[in-house]
């Protein structure tokens, strides 16, 4: 869990007290969920997503998100439940280690106590939400625990996907084409280079690469800024390759004669050959197979725990 979150998250839980009044929206086995939990973790929820509750505009896509949020809220309210029963015991001494990681993380002690307090909750509550939210975390990872991979398994994974895992080089560029067509006098071959050569004056004279593709180039990648993406060797005309593949990250070339025309090629990343070694492919694969492993056990034991425990939503609304 990022550090920054632990502090939102001291709102989702306090005293009952606090929140006798408000409306509940759902409750776990007889314990409630209060309408401004949801409300203060669904900002979460968003910002994990990389969006803001401000700029959803479909009231639909609002509900289903919102929905979602209660689940994840439910459950961790479930994964808290089964700590409990387990009697999961988080020490003091990890409880005051992961507050001290979230006091440094907002700023200091200052900060820390002035958040808390606008909060309305004291360290003593923090501490005990922090050993909760860890009892939670640490549960769910003894319920999802995963043996590693057979080896034979790894082995067959490894062989059907081996060639997936290696890359060639690679190079990302632009570029700008002057055509010239097949059969061409040498006039007309020198015109269209000395068209070229001027467009790289103009370009090193501080003109956008981009700009200029958009509006001088010949090419079809030219409403894209003459933008090629990333390529290998083979993928482009012999000349073309030869030019791109020799070329530092920011170096405008001269102009290239290939059996099209004239280029000017603008690199703009290198990419290096990754050739994976059988050991480091078998590493990988474990690691590859553990994950899925893992999300699959996790989906399994959630829809367990809400199988096997009271759920109402009083109020999704």
């Amino acid at each position: 869990m990022k550090l920054n979150n632990w502090l939102i998250l001291l709102t989702l839980w306090g005293p009952v007290a606090l929140c006798s009044n408000e409306p509940v929206v759902a409750r776990v086995n007889g314990v409630e969920i209060p309408a401004f939990r949801l409300e203060r973790y669904f900002a979460e929820y968003l910002e994990d997503q990389g969006r803001a509750v401000g700029n959803i505009r479909n009231p639909k896509a609002y509900q289903q998100l919102r929905l979602k949020a209660l689940d994840a809220l439910i459950d961790k309210e479930l994964l808290w439940q089964e700590a409990v029963k387990r009697d999961v015991v988080i020490s003091d001494a990890v409880v005051t280690e992961q507050v001290e990681k979230t006091r440094q993380a907002v700023g200091g002690a200052d900060v820390f106590a002035r958040k808390l307090n606008d909060a309305g909750f004291d360290e003593a509550s923090y501490t005990e939400y922090t050993r909760r939210e860890l009892a939670a975390q640490k549960v769910f990872a003894e319920m999802t625990a995963v043996a590693p991979p057979d080896e034979q398994q790894v082995r067959d994974f490894y062989e059907e996907h081996r060639s997936e895992m290696n890359r060639p080089a690679q190079v990302q560029a632009r570029h700008i084409l002057i055509k010239v067509p097949q059969g061409a006098s040498a006039a007309t071959i020198e015109a269209a280079r000395l068209r070229l050569v001027e467009v790289r004056r103009e370009i090193i004279g501080a003109a956008d690469f981009s700009r200029v593709a958009k509006s001088r180039s010949e090419g079809s990648s030219a409403s894209a800024g003459g933008d090629l993406g990333y390529f290998s060797k083979g993928r482009m005309l012999p000349e073309f390759d030869e030019v791109a593949f020799s070329m530092a990250p920011g170096e405008i070339s001269q102009p290239v004669r290939t059996a099209v025309g004239w280029h000017l090629i603008y690199v703009e990343n290198h990419l290096d050959e990754v050739d994976v070694t059988e050991e480091q492919g078998f590493a990988m694969v474990r690691t590859y197979l553990v994950q899925q492993q893992q999300s699959q056990a996790r989906l399994q034991v959630l829809e367990q725990l809400r199988s096997r425990n009271r759920i109402e939503r009083t109020n999704t609304e």
